[in-house]
């Protein structure tokens, strides 16, 4: 895995990327709840010092919403309201790569302009955070399928209109089935796409390496902060509930504060020892 993740990195580098053979060897650090309350705090601060970037970003993403919402509306299809909703935040860790980088500006004291934000996400250098970003999309059309699949399975290919839909969710045993495999089904492409994203998106714009490592070292670093991790995937639950309750309106706020706080988590998960042996010899 290690020979073909270095073959990615090889192909993957580009000019005015410096090559930082560190970056292919990130150490995994332990995390605390101190860890996951502090590096809350610091996104704060730099959503605080940086509102106008944080403000766009939530805006946009909930503009994306409230359009995906219109077009299931257009469509008549209200039964995928719901799980879109839901899998929305599977897109989300891409949406904040540009919060990453103001985090990561304003850590190491550069300038921080809108051209240099949009570059690192959008510029030649970060082919890998695309990479990761299809992987991410790919998830979410899977889960969209699934939804579709599962109410063609529960109430057939005739189309029902919302109000109905919801009382046949709500009051009848096949609407309770409906849901309960819904939200197991989800639950567990969240948790899989939770581990391969949870520091991967923010590892790819600080360091020079390729998606496979990135996804390895996020489920690692999963795998052996579980405590932490989980604490963490259940508040971005929570919270993606509340943008949710308030009409996509709460992003606007939230995405930022979780986008910048991702990025000081991952700072306290990872760090880069040119001495270190490699992820691979950690298993």
């Amino acid at each position: 895995m290690t020979d073909v993740a270095q073959d990615f990195s090889a192909l993957s580098s580009t000019p005015g990327r410096p090559t930082d053979s560190r970056a292919k060897k990130p150490v995994l650090q332990p995390l605390s709840m101190d860890d996951l309350s502090e590096a809350l705090s610091a996104g704060l601060r730099d959503f605080r010092g940086s509102a106008p970037y944080g403000l766009f970003f939530g805006g946009f993403y909930a503009l994306g919403g409230w359009f995906l919402f219109w077009m299931l509306s257009a469509y008549n299809m209200p039964y995928l309201v719901y799980p879109l909703a839901s899998g929305f935040a599977l897109i989300a860790p891409f949406v904040a790569a540009g919060l990453y980088e103001v985090s990561r500006r304003r850590e190491e004291g550069l300038e921080i302009a809108p051209a240099q934000i949009f570059g690192a996400v959008f510029g030649e250098r970060s082919k890998e955070l695309r990479w990761m970003a299809l992987i991410t999309g790919f998830a979410f059309i899977i889960w969209i399928d699934i939804a579709i699949f599962l109410y063609v399975i529960f109430f057939g290919l005739h189309p029902v209109n919302p109000a109905a839909l919801i009382d046949t969710i709500l009051l009848t045993p096949q609407g309770a089935m409906f849901l309960l495999a819904g939200n197991l089904i989800g639950a567990l492409l969240s948790l899989a796409v939770f581990s391969i994203t949870a520091i991967s998106f923010p590892m790819l714009l600080h360091k020079d390496v390729d998606f496979i490592t990135a996804m390895i070292t996020s489920i690692k670093c999963v795998m052996s902060n579980k405590k932490v991790m989980i604490s963490w995937g259940i508040f971005i639950g929570f919270m993606m509930m509340i943008c949710l309750a308030s009409f996509l309106l709460g992003l606007v706020v939230i995405l930022p504060l979780l986008g910048h706080a991702t990025w000081h988590l991952y700072r306290r998960a990872v760090r880069f020892d040119e001495a270190a042996p490699d992820l691979a010899d950690q298993v």
